[in-house]
């Protein structure tokens, strides 16, 4: 007999298990946090296992924890491991954990103790982690889904996409500063999308839409907005001095949108080191010399286009649900 809720048969049903996911990110959040915790969800669901999703560790009885954040969720990892010491713990490893806080802070570095998996979102991040740990590591790249329909690029304008919070780790307004250099005949303009998240950030970004005609400050937008907004633009910049594995990556190589990205190991690990649209961290006028060659070079366009197409198939979400079937399975979780 089949079990309708799950589609599971009367033989299978003992594989479902009741996982926990911890985020730091609140329900109505668009942080890649929370965002990353409820596509998981579905995934995990989808592959017949019950999930709960919650911001502090409730004591839940549950088979295994999922938490996002080393730091941020560490309450919740240490309450589980004394709760339940012989159940396992994955602990999905962000760019502030992989690239500062597990180097300083005692309670990131603990969550790596008490974790039985380290999930990385990209390749790069496992030469982060001390030798000990590295045995534990897995890789699991995210996953986007495109917009729908054809989404045509504007004429007059070479619009250049900048989706991220207003967070000095973004270094959010580098394509703005950037987009000053360039000549008087350029015809790029900057569409910033994210909230506001620093204390002044958003005066900041209000004033460069003011003073800066080829920059615009569009604010937190809906998520499928936002991706329209990406697949009618040229490029996406991505400015950060610290990632993880940034999902807005995954959205534009499945959305066919070329990416400039400052040379982080997080962007590394999922471009590959040789991808030719990198340039130094904070570095203005690189931004803008990438920026005007895209612009006035249509073979340097097309090639970043080139670089980015085989990418796809590894951030689409078959890939990333068969990812996480697979680290599971390392549990005996059918």
């Amino acid at each position: 007999m089949r079990n309708k809720r799950t589609n599971l048969t009367g033989n299978e049903r003992h594989k479902v298990k009741k996982i926990v996911l911890i985020t730091p990110a609140p329900s109505y959040s668009l942080k890649g946090n929370r965002m990353t915790a409820t596509r998981w969800a579905r995934f995990l669901k989808e592959l017949g296992h019950k999930v709960v999703i919650e911001q502090k560790y409730s004591g839940l009885s549950c088979d295994l924890m999922i938490a996002l954040h080393a730091r941020r969720s560490f309450s919740a990892i240490e309450k589980f491991r004394k709760l339940y010491n012989d159940k396992p713990i994955i602990v999905v490893l962000t760019g502030t954990d992989l690239y500062k806080d597990i180097r300083v802070d005692q309670d990131s570095q603990k969550s790596l103790e008490y974790a039985n998996r380290l999930v990385l979102l990209q390749q790069m991040g496992i030469m982060e982690l001390p030798e000990t740990f590295r045995s534990k590591a897995r890789v699991v790249y995210q996953s986007a889904i495109g917009p729908k329909g054809d989404i045509p690029k504007r004429k007059k304008t070479f619009d250049v996409c900048v989706i991220g919070h207003l967070r000095s780790v973004k270094d959010p307004f580098r394509a703005s500063l950037a987009s000053r250099q360039l000549p008087a005949s350029s015809r790029v303009r900057i569409l910033h999308l994210g909230d506001s998240l620093d204390s002044n950030a958003e005066e900041i970004a209000r004033k460069e839409t003011i003073q800066n005609p080829r920059y615009c400050w569009l604010g937190e937008r809906p998520h499928w907005k936002t991706l329209r907004i990406l697949a009618s633009c040229q490029l996406l910049v991505l400015s950060s001095l610290m990632e993880g594995g940034a999902n807005v990556i995954s959205e534009a190589i499945i959305t066919g949108v070329p990416v400039l990205a400052s040379k982080i190991s997080g962007s590394i690990g999922m471009l590959g080191k040789d991808y030719p649209g990198y340039f130094p961290i904070e570095d203005t006028k690189s931004l803008a010399d990438l920026i005007l060659r895209a612009e006035d070079d249509p073979l340097f366009l097309e090639e970043l286009k080139q670089w980015i197409q085989p990418l796809a198939q590894r951030h689409k979400p078959d890939a990333e649900k068969s990812s996480l079937e697979k680290l599971l399975k390392e549990f005996n979780f059918g």
